[in-house]
């Protein structure tokens, strides 16, 4: 990696996935907002692919054998310093063990795997397998320090007021996922029952959702298996690696796209979101993925489907199915002039940029889990909020005292969580400061806030909710 740009460039070719962290480096990086602006197009410019990447063999290559225990992922770009930009990874059989596009191993039961590494040619999708490695995944060893969560109610003074406050602290290292309802983006669960299926010690709802009607989908950002199954250019994301540190900035998200390996006008593409169902009239750009489920769930807009990095289909006002080993770019309104670049038979592959609100490229490519919600309560041990700045205007999350769910980065790497009743989110900040933390930020609450620990409901949620953070030494990592 250089000049910290953390990209990723997706390709699903022959049942191997492109991990795609691709590094784009400007003199001016853009600044996100909640609503993108399209990148500037140079009319007059002449398509030229890119040059076909060279193919080193990778560090992990030297490997003969990997072991996995359960419970715990293997970021591999990460353990063993490799691009990002060009390897394939897949794994057979699957049943053991699963890789992500990423290169993230994702333990599922005791046994062996076979890891393939390879890559692909950007322009034609052809591979070259580089090295077979045997993966053994095997029950976790008993640590000398057990990661258990320590649950405790406490009362919490701020101003004049005195809150009950559930709290549960988090060790350093604490494995950490996303839970999303029934296993996809657009559903609704009870919190209890996600923690349980995620053989979670502990569990707290996440982002906010559309819960008053239409489809019950997130608001905000999520990352699930490094993955981003949600995109929302606001507020304050915390964000887990593999290994389970945490870390929590304005995360912003650009998608920039390319056509038979080139990323230069008219090849270039562009989307602003992730599994986010448009509205008809809306002119919008949205990638659906495998975590929106087997379909893209409406049937308007103008589909290109990506199967194994290869532009299989374009299609008018369809509910077309999302490829388990690729994506479908949707467009509507004018958007649509998009549609005008692509051609069925060509490869299709897409990266995202990482920075933070104000415009500073960010190095969250380690980052496997993040849920984004907000606004930021605590910075740098301090109580600071300026929910208007970073894109709130309903009142209930801005001045209102209301039932609240926070969670907070201590300075020896901890986490906290904490629910309460009736406070603003300047109170939150009180209270998460009084608790230990530095780094705070407010989750979504009210009805929804709900924490769950050591097998029982602490705060139970007043309605069914879209998605949580789970933590635990033997997590169970769905699909």
């Amino acid at each position: 990696m250089f000049n910290s740009y953390s990209s990723k460039f997706v390709r699903a070719a022959a049942g191997l996935t492109l991990a795609a962290s691709l590094v784009w480096a400007t003199s001016s990086p853009t600044v996100i907002g909640a609503e993108p602006v399209p990148p500037q197009e140079a009319e007059a410019a002449t398509p030229s692919p890119s040059p076909a990447p060279e193919s080193p063999v990778p560090a992990v290559c030297a490997e003969s054998a990997l072991t996995v225990e359960l419970g715990s992922r293997l970021d591999i770009p990460g353990k063993y310093g490799m691009d990002r930009s060009a390897f394939t990874y897949a794994m057979k059989p699957a049943k053991m063990a699963r890789v992500t596009d990423r290169g993230l191993v994702i333990p599922l039961a005791a046994g062996g795997s076979v890891l393939s590494v390879g890559t692909a040619e950007p322009s034609t999708g052809s591979l070259t397998p580089l090295c077979d490695i045997s993966v053994t995944v095997r029950a976790a060893d008993i640590p000398k320090t057990p990661l258990t969560p320590k649950v405790e109610t406490r009362k919490i003074k701020s101003g004049s007021k005195t809150f009950s406050v559930q709290v549960v602290t988090l060790p350093k290292g604490m494995p950490a996922d996303v839970a999303l309802a029934g296993g996809k983006v657009g559903g609704v669960e009870d919190l209890k029952d996600m923690a349980l299926r995620s053989h979670a010690d502990a569990a707290v709802n996440g982002t906010f959702f559309e819960a008053y009607g239409g489809i019950p989908e997130p608001w905000d950002t999520i990352i699930h298996d490094g993955q981003i199954a949600h995109l929302s250019n606001k507020g304050t994301t915390i964000g887990f690696t593999a290994d389970g540190i945490a870390k929590m900035d304005s995360l912003r998200i650009k998608i920039e796209g390319s056509i038979g390996g080139s990323d230069k006008w008219p090849n270039n593409w562009y989307a602003y979101f992730f599994n986010r169902t448009p509205s008809k009239e809306s002119n919008a750009a949205t990638l659906f993925t495998p975590k929106r489920g087997s379909k893209i769930g409406f049937a308007y807009g103008t589909s290109i489907v990506v199967k194994a990095g290869i532009i299989e289909k374009i299609a008018a006002n369809e509910n077309v199915a999302i490829p388990q080993d690729g994506f479908v770019l949707v467009l509507t309104g004018t958007e649509t002039k998009q549609a005008e670049r692509f051609q069925v038979g060509k490869t299709a592959a897409y990266r995202v940029r990482y920075m933070n609100a104000e415009g500073q490229p960010m190095d969250w490519g380690d980052v496997v889990t993040a849920v984004g919600a907000g606004p930021r309560v605590l910075k740098d041990g301090k109580v600071a909020v300026d929910a208007k700045k970073e894109g709130f205007t309903q009142e209930k999350i801005i001045s209102l005292a209301a039932a609240r769910s926070g969670i907070g980065i201590r300075k020896d790497g901890s986490v906290v969580v904490v629910t309460v009743g009736k406070a603003t989110v300047r109170e939150l900040g009180d209270i998460l400061k009084a608790v230990g933390a530095v780094q705070g930020m407010n989750l979504d609450g009210g009805a929804s806030s709900g924490l769950f620990a050591k097998g029982k409901m602490l705060t139970k949620p007043g309605r069914l909710i879209s998605n949580s953070l789970v933590f635990g030494a033997n997590l169970r990592f769905a699909p």
